[in-house]
């Protein structure tokens, strides 16, 4: 009875150590992002196109835009606002537009007129080769096509040490649509500006990108506080030498992955032209544009974890000796 009574304890209380970590630094982040994203600055009315406006990336690239003053434009199959931000008021100030860049329709429509700027962060997973190839690139050849006039564009493609992968080192074969698709993307984004990629054109290649409130297995996601625990901890000095010297999947898997809010800053700087063009690969590149502030989810975690061990210590100094006695009264009882 005793060792049940203590064992059915223990699993409780580290479930409930689990929770409360996650809870807590989750409040944490999203009170961060929110004072991030009430910051604006002189976007001048600029008129953005925002092509996967309702993703994982675009929908935050669209909430940038709208804080900077910008007015905003999404475009994407479903047209429709994304769950997380339904209720959010800036949602309102942006034009939700449902098109299908693969039908006719879509490929004839000019993403770019009337526009200032252009930001695809237009990404398709899966396994099927051709359907890869398909939304990674030539939907974002039709975004970027038409008869434009934009001053800048944006593609959202991905890390070059993650598509080098591609004909180096074994992947599956279906993963070579995904790369062949993004390199389609980058060359319509810099065609659309005339091939000006030092200050027009911005290409910014995350590798794994993580955030949100919660996980997800298809596409594969992690939250925010576990994400940003993951990017301090792969951000150290040994993890970063061990990245350099390691090939193939093992360098990708030792890199730190990227906020999704960082990504999103970057879009949203590089649309109004407030970060030069060019190509900002990695996290490191991607957060410096921005002047992120360094993750620091594994302090949190483990500070956090110090915290309420010593609570948890000090509760169980009075209340397992309670228990016990319990018990042995009980036993002495029957």
């Amino acid at each position: 009875h005793l060792e049940n009574m203590m064992e059915n304890g223990r699993s409780k209380s580290m479930a409930w150590l689990f929770r409360a970590v996650l809870m807590g630094l989750m409040s944490t982040r999203s009170a961060a992002w929110m004072s991030m994203s009430s910051t604006t600055s002189n976007s001048g009315g600029m008129a953005v196109t925002v092509v996967g406006g309702t993703g994982f990336v675009g929908s935050r690239v669209c909430q940038m835009l709208t804080a900077k003053g910008a007015k905003v434009t999404s475009v994407s199959r479903s047209g429709k606002i994304p769950d997380w931000c339904a209720n959010e008021p800036w949602t309102k100030e942006v034009t939700w537009t449902a098109v299908d860049l693969l039908s006719s329709d879509g490929t004839s429509l000019d993403l770019g007129k009337d526009n200032d700027a252009i930001v695809s962060c237009l990404g398709v997973v899966g396994t099927d080769r051709e359907e890869l190839l398909k939304g990674n690139g030539n939907a974002n050849v039709a975004a970027f096509g038409g008869d434009t006039d934009v001053k800048r564009s944006v593609f959202v493609s991905v890390s070059s040490e993650v598509s080098g992968l591609d004909g180096t080192f074994w992947v599956p074969e279906f993963l070579s649509g995904y790369f062949e698709g993004k390199r389609m993307g980058e060359a319509a984004a810099l065609e659309a500006v005339g091939g000006d990629s030092s200050k027009a054109c911005t290409i910014i290649r995350p590798s794994f990108i993580y955030g949100g409130d919660s996980f997800g297995l298809f596409p594969p996601r992690v939250n925010g506080a576990y994400g940003s625990g993951v990017e301090e901890l792969l951000s150290l000095a040994p993890f970063c030498i061990l990245a350099d010297l390691t090939p193939g999947l093992i360098k990708v898997a030792l890199r730190p992955p990227s906020s999704v809010n960082a990504v999103a800053a970057a879009c949203a700087a590089a649309a109004l032209g407030e970060i030069d063009g060019g190509i900002l690969d990695g996290t490191k590149a991607i957060n410096a544009a921005t002047n992120q502030p360094d993750p620091t989810g594994l302090t949190e975690a483990i500070d956090w974890t110090k915290e309420n061990l010593s609570k948890a210590y000090d509760w169980a100094q009075v209340e397992v000796p309670k228990a016990i006695e319990w018990t042995k009264e009980k036993i002495e009882d029957s």
